[in-house]
Order: C-alpha cells, then sequence, then structure tokens
C-alpha cells in the first residue's frame, strides 16, 4: 500500500521528488558524511558494491531498504555502478547544513551514464570512453561518436552493414537511439552493447542544426565539412540534447566536428576483428595485436593507435606520409630517442583539457599541464630542426602555449597538493594578501606553541598540553592528577575520564584570528586558482592540437 505523502518524512519527500525525475538511475543522496540509497536502488547498489543492506524509518513506521556508503569513497564506488552498466545521479547537499533553517537544500549536480563520464577511476587510459547515436532513415545510419573525456566529436553516414562495422571498431559504452528505432538497432547490432531509447524530439534535425550551430557559435556547419550530412547532424545534435539531460553543460572542449568518410578506411566487420585478436584474444591469457604493437608513450598516442588499427587506412598518399616519418625515425635513432625521452614527460594533454573545461582538474594537473606543454614544444623544436618535410607538416602544428605556462609557472606552487585546501596551491610572492594571511596562520600557530610552553612555566604543570578539536576549538587539557594546580582564570570546557579541558580568553581570541585566517587562505587560493583555470580554457584548442600532433608522432 503506498503511503500519502504526509506520512513520509521531509527527506524522503525530497529524495522521492528526485527519484521521479531520474527513474531509470540508482540516485546517490547525500545525507551528511554518506551517500545513501533506497529502496530497489539500495538492493541493486548493495548486491553491486557488496556492501550491507538496512532500513530506515519512512515515517509511520514504515520502513524502506537502505544501502550507503562514505562521501570521500565515491571514486572507489561510483566506478563499479558504472562498469556494471548502471546510470547514476549523484544529488549533492547545495549548502551547509549547519545553515539550513528546515531540510538542506539539495540538487542533483551530475548523471554519469557507461558513455559520459569524467570519472579517471571509470576511464580506460588507453581506450576512448565512446558515447555512440545513431539516427536510421531508410537504408541509411547516421552515427555520432563523442567523448566527453578528450573532446572528440566524429561525425559517419553509410549503410547499415557500414555503421555495424564502424560501431565495432569504435567499441562505443553507450549507444543512443530514437525510442521507436530501438527494436531496428537492436537487430542490427545485437546485444553486446549498452543501449539507451531517447524521445523523439531530440532527432529534430532543426533542433539539431540550432543546437550545434549555438555550440560552436557559427552560423553554419560547412566549416566541418557535415553540411549535407542531414542523419549525421540529427545524431549528433542529439548527444548535444543528452549532454544537456545528463547535466553536463561545462563543454568548451567540443570545438569541432570530424567527419568519418568510409571510402577513406578499411572496414573490419566483428569477425575479422575477433579471429586476428586485433583487441581481444581468443584464449585467456593471450596477447592482441594491439598489445603487441602498442609501444607508445603518451595516452594520446595509445588509443589513436587503437582507432588506426580499427580503421586502417586507403589513401595512399596518408599512408605515403606515415611511412616517410616512420623511415626517417628508423634510420635517425638518436632523434628517435630524444623525442621518446620527450615524450614520456606528456601526460594526457586531451583530458587535462577537458578537465579544464569542465573545472575539475587538480592544482597537480594543471602543474601538469604545463610540464607537458613545454615538453610538447620542445619535440616541436626538436622535429623541426631535422631534414623531414613531412615531420616538419607534423610537427609544425604544435603550439607553444609561452602565455598559459608561463602564468601557470609564476602563480602555482611548483609541488602543490592534489586537493585545494590540503596545503599551498598559489606560490608565494604573486598575492601579497594570501602571504600575509598565511604569516598571521603560521604565526598564530607558533604563538600557541610559547602560549602552551608559558603556561607549564606559570602553573608548574609539566603535561598540560594545547589542543584542537572541530567541536571545541582549542583548549587546553590538564590531567586529573594536576588538577588542583589550574588557575582560576581557566574556563572548564570538558570532563573526560582521566583529564579536564579548559579555555581562556587569550587562546580564544588566538583562535579566532588563527581560524579566520585559515578560512581566508582557502577562499582566496580557491579564487586565485579557478581565475587561472578559467585562463587556460582560452587555450583548450591549441592544448588539443597538441594532443593530435603528440599523438601522431607517438
Amino acid at each position: 500500500m503506498k503511503q500519502k505523502s504526509d506520512d513520509v518524512t521531509p527527506l524522503m519527500q525530497q529524495y522521492n521528488t528526485f527519484k521521479t525525475k531520474f527513474p531509470d538511475a540508482i540516485l546517490l543522496f547525500r545525507v551528511g558524511d554518506f551517500y545513501e540509497t533506497f529502496g530497489s536502488d539500495a538492493i541493486k547498489t548493495s548486491r553491486i558494491l557488496g556492501i550491507t543492506l538496512t532500513k530506515r524509518h519512512n515515517g509511520s513506521a514504515a520502513e524502506t531498504e537502505l544501502a550507503g556508503f562514505p562521501y570521500h569513497a565515491l571514486d572507489t564506488y561510483l566506478p563499479r555502478l558504472v562498469r556494471a552498466g548502471e546510470r547514476v545521479a549523484i544529488c549533492d547537499q547545495l549548502e551547509d547544513p549547519k545553515l539550513a533553517k528546515k531540510i538542506v537544500k539539495r540538487g542533483v549536480t551530475e548523471l554519469v551514464t557507461p558513455g559520459v563520464t569524467t570519472n579517471d577511476n571509470v576511464l580506460s587510459v588507453k581506450e576512448n570512453n565512446f558515447l555512440c547515436c545513431i539516427y536510421l532513415q531508410g537504408k541509411i545510419a547516421g552515427t555520432a561518436f563523442f567523448d566527453i573525456s578528450t573532446g572528440e566529436f566524429y561525425v559517419a553516414e553509410g549503410t547499415p552493414e557500414q555503421t555495424e562495422k564502424l560501431i565495432q571498431g569504435m567499441s562505443p559504452k553507450e549507444i543512443l537511439c530514437e525510442r521507436s528505432q530501438y527494436d531496428a538497432v537492436t537487430a542490427m547490432l545485437g546485444s553486446k552493447f549498452y543501449l539507451y531509447k531517447l524521445d523523439e524530439w531530440m532527432f529534430s534535425l532543426n533542433n539539431a542544426r540550432d543546437r550545434m550551430l549555438k555550440h560552436f557559435g557559427t552560423s553554419t556547419l560547412k566549416g566541418f565539412g557535415v553540411e549535407n550530412m542531414t542523419l549525421a547532424q540529427t545524431a549528433a545534435g542529439a548527444v548535444f540534447f543528452y549532454l544537456d539531460q545528463t547535466h553536463h553543460d561545462k563543454i568548451s572542449h567540443i570545438v569541432a566536428l570530424s567527419r568519418i568518410d568510409h571510402d577513406q578506411f578499411v572496414w573490419l566487420d566483428k569477425f575479422t576483428l575477433r579471429n586476428l585478436e586485433v583487441f581481444a584474444p581468443l584464449s585467456e591469457n593471450g596477447k592482441t595485436l594491439c598489445d603487441i604493437l602498442d609501444q607508445t608513450h603518451t595516452a594520446m598516442g595509445s588509443r589513436m593507435l587503437r582507432r588506426w588499427l580499427a580503421m586502417p587506412l586507403v589513401d595512399t598518399a596518408a599512408i605515403a606520409l606515415r611511412h616517410d616519418i616512420v623511415g626517417f625515425f628508423s634510420m635517425n635513432t638518436e632523434v628517435a630517442g630524444e623525442s621518446e625521452n620527450l615524450m614520456k614527460q606528456i601526460g594526457d594533454l586531451e583530458r587535462l583539457a577537458a578537465k579544464t573545461a569542465t573545472g575539475r582538474i587538480s592544482p597537480r594537473e594543471l602543474v601538469q599541464l604545463r610540464k607537458s606543454l613545454v615538453a610538447a614544444a620542445a619535440v616541436k623544436k626538436l622535429c623541426m630542426e631535422q631534414d623531414c618535410p613531412s615531420l616538419h607538416q607534423l610537427a609544425g602544428g604544435i603550439n607553444d602555449c609561452d602565455e598559459i605556462c608561463n602564468r601557470i609557472l609564476s602563480e602555482m606552487n611548483p609541488e602543490p597538493p592534489a586537493q585545494l585546501g590540503k596545503g599551498d596551491v598559489i606560490a608565494t610572492g604573486f598575492s601579497p594578501e594570501l602571504d600575509e594571511l598565511r604569516s598571521i596562520a603560521k604565526g598564530g600557530k607558533d604563538y600557541l606553541i610559547a602560549l602552551q610552553q608559558r603556561e607549564i612555566e606559570r602553573t608548574g604543570i609539566t603535561t598540560l598540553k594545547v589542543s584542537f578539536n572541530n567541536v571545541f576549538g582549542y583548549y587546553i587539557e590538564v590531567r586529573n592528577t594536576h588538577r588542583d594546580k589550574v588557575p582560576s582564570d581557566w574556563i572548564r570546557k570538558q570532563t573526560l575520564v582521566n583529564a579536564e579541558r579548559y579555555v581562556t580568553p587569550e587562546l580564544k581570541e588566538y583562535e579566532e584570528k588563527i581560524l579566520n585566517a585559515e578560512e581566508k587562505i582557502n577562499s582566496l587560493e580557491t579564487e586565485l586558482f579557478n581565475q587561472l583555470v578559467l585562463a587556460a580554457g582560452n587555450f583548450i584548442p591549441a592544448i588539443q592540437q597538441n594532443a593530435l600532433s603528440i599523438a601522431r608522432l607517438d
């Protein structure tokens, strides 16, 4: 029997509101320090993650299933849910619970699906995480392939047979289709892929064109060479609508569409890919062709090699260009060795660019971005010094990105913490205000050490110590054996089994000074870091071009 809304607790009413909006996703509902799931979600989550299934009261003595985990374990548990083929809606607390007058304001901040994720623990370094969309019309299919973790966006049109081979080669993690075409797409692809149905309005050509023109800031799609590919445009537009639906609105790293022409490649069917063991071995401990050939040094190069194996070239001019560069490196092993050593210093530029665009890049990753760009510029210099026009053509596209590299160098601590708030992120000397606050915070802590020593000398309590916790702030702890020596101006704050805790007016004054300084430090560092990330966002097209050139060289 369904409960009346009046019988349900306010928390569960709020939960039910969000669950109604995301009925086919597991809703991770932030409650304090935990992400909790309820009802059928809890049963499913408990089974997939192997965590305890309990119950909670849902008002009027009713109970509902409950399974949860600490919020800081999200990066551990989220990948396991997504790899199990689940869509996961993350519902976070949008205000400080201490400041909430009634129930804490919450909102879904991200919908993670198998084909739309930027989580490093879900992604494979050596593979793209493609989201595919198919739109059928008669005997032609339009397809779009998008990787949100790199910003790559490809479109194609062809027969169902060509489309099936293309999808086998690209190996998308999730495929979208119009609701009414679900059976036809299933018949074409079988049950190997994760398939998700979308509403028909998302597959309107006019809507698709308008959405893409708005994103790219252009009046036409001619510059991308897809103006006449109406089915591919429809599929690509549906991808944009899906990103809107899944709350992925920070997508400035999508800077272009690239068309895939079927007559440029040799198309391998699934039987050929399997029998040649290109990507999957026939025996349990076997090696694939890709495993043997992949001697790359960068993540971008590894992913590109995988695509090259899936789509061998037909164009002899393009093949000759590759052979020319391979021939040069094979004859100039010293240059090849120098190039390899430099490329080993280059991080995953594609995914670092995507993290910059989505605002999810960490301080340590931003410093890695600079080091990678500096190494890429050194690769360009080395290549341009060689007597090989084909190499010049390829390496010439690398951008030095001096401006943002210099800013990161001057503004960032060269060895920053992995997260904001976990140490000094901004370099000393960059912000006078920040330096002053750090001096206050450090000086305050030194003062507390001096205060402790002074009170020991004044009272004769050699074991007293000044400590801190989140409940009482700073306090002086005295063991019961010395309780009779406590001065009258100390204020008792807490009684323990073997000790008493006290505060003094002087201690509270310095506590406020220190905590205010630390709070301002965190706020200012966050502001300065976000400004730097925003500036780096202006270089995303250049960073992506560097990634492309380095991947080809690799």
